[in-house]
């Protein structure tokens, strides 16, 4: 067996580079793009695949072959240009669009039954009133409880076309009968802004996870509100924004900036220069824009940080991003499976080049985070590294650096912001979350009957919760010690409540008190607002 691997290891990795030169040939383009014509190399690959299939003494599963290899050849030319199996291009797509058909809730597998935490916003479930703590026993009198499957499987009972029905039975707490609803499955919103409202009377804010298809249409909807609710100027959150569609950046950034001036160019392999500039009236181009942004702001987040910076428009408040300035395209590779090429770059309008060195090798690329905590960037903007080379300004005379990442105007230290960190890692994967949805239980029909300003007013995170926090840590493996992050913990675990009851923007807002990025939105506006008096 020993030297059988030997053998196989070789021969599996040569038939790779043969399939990945293959599968080159097999990308999607137009007729007129003649870049595949057919040679004798590619014949001779396509007669080794099928000596393969057909000839070779054991079997060979080709199409893992073929998975690992491009995945390998995509790994060699960078960090950003990835293969998408056929069997993950739905969720993947999925992701970036601004809707999904379904009947619209979120939920936990909990004992095996399907445990409702919230209906969607906009969905059909909140329609016709299925509530958070709901248990969905049933779907066209098909029990749902007890099948010994996993969450994923659980939704295929749910899924289905739009416009079709589905009856589902429902036990509430609180009601000794069963519920009864249909629901009729339709389109139901993913939404990309996930907050907003007004920091002050005059300042809002608006909170963009990412950069989907939807987004541009409901930042729109989001400035309309706020300027009808008296903002004269917007905290533009794009912190922890991994990015997305740049058109969708593009469309935003057009808000802000007067017609033609320029807001990114790109440089492909020929060096082609292709510019794009705003061509319209935007809604905000009077008012005042704070973009934040942090390490974890990338791409589509830093085209709009970069563009406004360049154009003298508005601040930029937090730690140097991400640095991903590279752009790809998806291609179809036949199958169902697709993969998304790196095919040019994009710059800042002074000529910076977002994107960060990646020479040294993907696991060097990504382990930039470790490096700026290490050398204190993090920290202390002094510690930031620019290359002079590097150095640009701005029409007007502002001073910026290339090299990787938007360096902000304004610099807000990681240090001041670390118990946050600490907790937001508790958030992030899901513990708070589950830990409120199980608090809620306790008293579900109480917490459900309440409105926001009821909520808010008798609602207290007490020293019983805290107990029963650190107690659920250790059954979950996690040791919790609060010490000075205990008030922190109370505000952060209302704030989960609030949005497993009311949804994301109270969740925000609720979670951003005493936020030291938000306070100095306040404060910058309040100095700018002194000066102009």
């Amino acid at each position: 067996m020993k030297t059988n691997r030997k053998i196989y290891t070789p021969l599996l990795l040569g038939i790779a580079c043969a399939i990945g030169v293959y599968m080159g040939g097999k990308i999607n383009y137009s007729s007129s793009n003649q870049l595949f014509s057919s040679n004798p190399k590619k014949e001779k690959l396509n007669r080794l695949i099928d000596y393969i299939d057909y000839e070779y003494v054991d079997d060979v599963n080709t199409d893992s072959i073929v998975d690992v290899t491009v995945n390998t050849i995509l790994k060699g030319l960078d960090p950003h240009s990835v293969y998408i199996p056929e069997r993950e291009y739905d969720d993947v797509s999925q992701n970036m669009k601004g809707d999904f058909v379904g009947i619209g809730v979120s939920f936990y597998d909990i004992n095996d039954t399907i445990m409702v935490i919230q209906p969607l916003e906009g969905g059909p479930s909140e329609k016709i009133g299925i509530r958070g703590g709901d248990r969905i026993l049933y779907a066209n009198d098909k029990p749902l409880f007890d099948l010994g499957v996993s969450s994923d499987s659980l939704t295929t009972f749910l899924k289905g076309k739009r416009g079709s029905k589905v009856e589902l039975k429902v036990k509430r707490p609180g009601y000794d009968k069963l519920l009864t609803f249909e629901v009729e499955r339709d389109n139901v919103p993913i939404k990309s802004v996930e907050a907003v409202y007004m920091l002050n009377k005059t300042v809002g804010y608006i909170k963009i996870n990412r950069f989907a298809e939807s987004t541009y249409d409901e930042f729109r909807a989001a400035i309309k509100a706020l300027q009808i609710a008296g903002a004269k100027e917007i905290a533009l959150d794009l912190r922890d924004n991994p990015g997305g569609y740049l058109a969708e950046a593009i469309n935003i950034t057009d808000e802000f900036l007067k017609e033609d001036k320029l807001v990114l160019f790109t440089k492909n392999k020929s060096g082609s220069i292709e510019k794009t500039f705003a061509q319209r009236e935007g809604d905000f181009e009077n008012g005042h824009v704070y973009v934040l942004i942090n390490e974890n702001s990338a791409s589509a987040s830093e085209v709009v940080a970069g563009a406004l910076q360049d154009n003298d428009v508005g601040t930029i408040i937090g730690r140097r991003s991400y640095g991903k300035g590279l752009v790809q395209r998806e291609m179809d590779l036949g199958d169902g499976s697709a993969v998304r090429l790196t095919i040019a770059r994009y710059y800042t309008p002074t000529g910076r080049s977002i994107q960060k060195p990646y020479e040294n090798g993907n696991a060097n690329y990504f382990r930039d985070y470790e490096r700026r905590y290490e050398n204190g960037e993090l920290k202390s903007v002094d510690s930031i590294k620019v290359d002079d080379s590097l150095k640009y300004v701005t029409p007007g005379g502002k001073v910026v650096y290339g090299g990787g990442g938007i360096i902000p105007d304004v610099f807000i230290p990681k240090d001041i912001e670390i118990e946050r960190e600490h907790i937001s890692i508790l958030l992030n994967r899901g513990f708070l979350s589950r830990f409120i949805f199980q608090e809620l239980e306790r008293k579900r029909s109480y917490y459900n009957s309440l409105s926001k300003k009821e909520f808010d007013d008798k609602v207290a995170i007490n020293d019983e919760t805290i107990d029963r926090l650190i107690a659920y840590g250790k059954n979950e493996g996690l040791s919790i010690r609060l010490t000075k992050y205990k008030p922190l913990m109370i505000q952060y675990l209302k704030a989960v409540m609030a949005q497993q009851l009311f949804g994301s923007t109270y969740f925000q807002q609720l979670k951003n008190e005493g936020d030291p990025v938000i306070d100095k939105v306040l404060e910058l506006s309040e100095e700018k607002n002194n000066f102009k008096d």
